[in-house]
């Protein structure tokens, strides 16, 4: 009779603790590359082998991102940020998702996306900045429209993607039980493409946040995209990283929310 493997045997039993353990070292492994790009750049920098106006060190970034946080005015350029990107993304996530299932739904709705698709999907969004200015304004509406524009096409791709693969073979069973082809929708295709939908939403929320950063640098008077055109403009290097590390804060801080909602649905499932 094999004995079973305990502590003692230097082996831990799998279960929801290991789990725990497992997780917690692999968060811990993917922030060494991180802390070690940043020693390296600190030690870089107070050796003196690069200038300080043309690469401030990351302490140095620290010191007057918490400089900053204490004026009122850097609070209402983050805050238009957001307010852009959080409302962009959540337009493309409806129109993404609507689209994809329109598309799986109507093989006349497959066809004029499957075309749209390939026409728009290949072109570089920001060229059309210029026009959506003219059409929509200086301010917030022609930001949030390019937004919408860049971030549609993933979460529309993996939405469709998604729907094709369902198993019809559950969509026949929920019909053949007298279920609606609305509430077949809601009860069974939905629940099973949110996963591959969330995917598409991840790489979206990346593209809104380089988006939302460039058009305010291009055109804008408020935002952290505007802030850093204007440090740059007085030469001010310390300036402008402030806005890029709260770009990419912003960025890192929705990845993470929607791999955490990820994670809880795979649990649930």
């Amino acid at each position: 009779m094999t004995r079973p493997a305990t502590a003692a045997s230097g082996v831990m039993p799998p279960g929801p603790r290991a789990a725990v353990q497992w997780r917690r070292l692999s968060f811990f492994k993917r922030l060494l590359s991180p802390l070690a790009a940043l020693i390296i750049w600190e030690m870089v920098c107070r050796l003196g082998w690069v200038e300080p106006q043309l690469l401030p060190a990351p302490t140095a970034i620290v010191v007057r991102m918490i400089d900053l946080a204490s004026a009122a005015e850097f609070w209402q350029h983050f805050g238009i940020t957001l307010y852009r990107l959080v409302l962009g993304l959540v337009i493309a996530i409806v129109l993404g998702v609507t689209l994809g299932l329109a598309a799986q739904l109507s093989r006349a709705s497959a066809a004029v996306l499957d075309a749209l698709v390939r026409l728009l999907a290949p072109i570089p969004k920001i060229a059309l900045y210029p026009a959506l200015i003219l059409i929509l304004g200086f301010e917030n509406l022609s930001k949030i429209a390019l937004i919408v524009a860049d971030a549609l096409f993933p979460i529309l791709m993996a939405t469709w993607a998604a729907a094709r693969s369902v198993d019809q073979k559950l969509i026949w069973s929920a019909r053949a039980a007298g279920t609606s082809p609305s509430a077949c929708l809601w009860k069974v295709t939905l629940p099973a493409i949110v996963p591959t939908v969330l995917a598409g939403v991840r790489v979206a929320g990346v593209i809104a946040c380089v988006i939302v950063f460039l058009a305010e640098m291009i055109a804008s008077t408020d935002g952290l995209g505007h802030m850093l055109t204007v440090a740059a403009r007085a030469y001010r290097t310390l300036d402008m990283f402030v806005p890029l590390v709260w770009i990419c804060a912003v960025g890192l801080a929705l990845n993470t929310f929607i791999g955490f909602v990820q994670r809880k649905l795979d649990h649930s499932g």
